[in-house]
């Protein structure tokens, strides 16, 4: 089986990381992990691609003076170990435009909260303070502009009455370790397809029905 090629770039404890790691080491999974990147020298997630026998390039931004000398570095070390899709796993640096058009429709991301509603940092506070009745996650592929791009896969959570930023985050969590190795399967498999500003999924298999929070 000829896998994707993929580069994961994070920031922190790479959790979103984790799970690819688990899913490309299933036999039939068609994707597999050439190269990690991080931004951050001491993040948690590069013993996790260490333990399991990933390359890892450390390419700290606070030793470039500007942000496309950073986004050079890692543009060659992604090229240097084959990276045919980007996957953004908590990767907390703003891509300029001109290294984000190389990766057009090769680099996704995935940010917790309903795209487009609640783009940038503190979602989950920001859903809390809002009184919405659904957070969530979304998986998309980048744009230049932030937290925008056609959207792959979402999961809408139920708010409950007692959850805390902390504890809305740590069960959306779980719904985003699952979501994106399943984004990369489709991708790998050649389900999907981005046509204008939607993507298209071959085969999708959509949920029937629908929630009301609270419950009538």
């Amino acid at each position: 089986m000829r896998k994707l090629k993929l580069g994961v770039l994070i920031s922190g404890s790479g959790t979103n990381l984790q799970a690819l790691i688990d899913a490309a080491a299933q036999g039939d999974y068609p994707a597999e992990i050439n190269v990690v990147i991080c931004n951050r020298p001491n993040a948690g997630g590069i013993e996790r691609a260490k333990k399991a026998g990933i390359p890892v390039a450390v390419i700290d931004h606070t030793e470039y003076e500007i942000r496309e000398k950073f986004e050079a570095a890692l543009q060659e070390c992604l090229m240097e170990h084959g990276v045919q899709l980007v996957c953004l796993a908590g990767f907390m640096r703003i891509l300029n435009a001109d290294f984000v058009n190389k990766w057009r429709d090769r680099m996704i991301n995935i940010h917790p909260s309903l795209l487009p509603a609640y783009k940038g940092l503190h979602t989950h506070a920001r859903a809390l303070e809002d009184g919405v009745r659904f957070a969530g996650c979304t998986i998309h592929f980048v744009r230049p502009e932030m937290d925008n791009g056609p959207i792959i896969m979402q999961a809408a959570i139920p708010i409950l009455p007692v959850d805390t930023p902390e504890s809305l985050a740590a069960r959306t969590l779980t719904f985003e370790h699952q979501m994106y190795p399943a984004a990369v399967r489709l991708i790998a498999e050649g389900k999907v397809r981005v046509s204008g500003h939607k993507v298209v999924i071959k085969e999708a298999d959509i949920p029937p029905g629908g929630m009301i929070s609270p419950v009538p």
